[in-house]
């Protein structure tokens, strides 16, 4: 069996990927890795050269972001059923990409404080926070998940976004955000994921 290594410390979007990892249901070893020292390190820099987390070694191969991390693992592990037939991945496709430009684009600049100016927002790429979020009601107003009746790698990073902006009060917490939450919120690996990540969290808030 390929190894699978997963690099990333629980105070980060680690946890999108964790997540990622537990729904595959397949086997990994963890190592945690501490802002400003050992991910700066020249060996994990190897790895990753923005020294940032998360990452992942399957074999020989490397993979960053975690919305590409979502999408190879979904590839790599075809029997966890996480990905559409090929034929079929234009939904998919879309909403993932969007998690990872518009939306988490436009929430930063939110949280930073950056106002893009009024007439500029074409350059801006993703317009207005208000656009990006009316599309995101448009992907999770559906009776399942994003995709439909099958779960993806799409919902673990939509999800993962829209479960962190409505606990930090990022989004609003509209009647299709929440009831999208909520969904997500009770699957097994989703669980698994939080009960790690707050346990190693934990650990590392005792005092020395």
């Amino acid at each position: 069996m390929t190894s699978l290594t997963f690099y990333t410390n629980p105070m980060s979007r680690g946890q999108i990927a964790r997540w990622m990892l537990e729904e595959t249901g397949v086997a990994y070893d963890t190592v945690i890795l501490d802002y400003g020292t050992t991910m700066k390190a020249p060996d994990y820099l190897a790895i990753n050269p923005m020294g940032k987390v998360p990452a992942i070694r399957h074999g020989d191969t490397i993979v960053t972001e975690c919305a590409a991390i979502c999408a190879y693992l979904a590839d790599a592990f075809p029997a966890a059923n996480l990905a559409p037939p090929t034929d079929a991945r234009g939904t998919y496709y879309r909403w993932l990409f969007f998690a990872a430009g518009p939306l988490e684009s436009a929430i930063t600049n939110k949280a930073m404080g950056f106002v893009v100016p009024e007439g500029r927002e074409r350059a801006a790429g993703y317009g207005t926070l208000d656009d990006v979020l009316q599309a995101l009601e448009q992907a999770v107003s559906v009776p399942q998940w994003i995709c439909g009746d099958q779960f993806t790698a799409a919902d673990v990073y939509v999800g993962s976004q829209v479960d962190w902006g409505l606990a930090f009060g990022t989004m609003p917490a509209t009647p299709a955000l929440t009831a999208y939450a909520d969904r997500l919120r009770t699957r097994p690996a989703y669980q698994r994921q939080k009960a790690i990540d707050n346990a190693l969290i934990a650990e590392m808030q005792k005092p020395a």
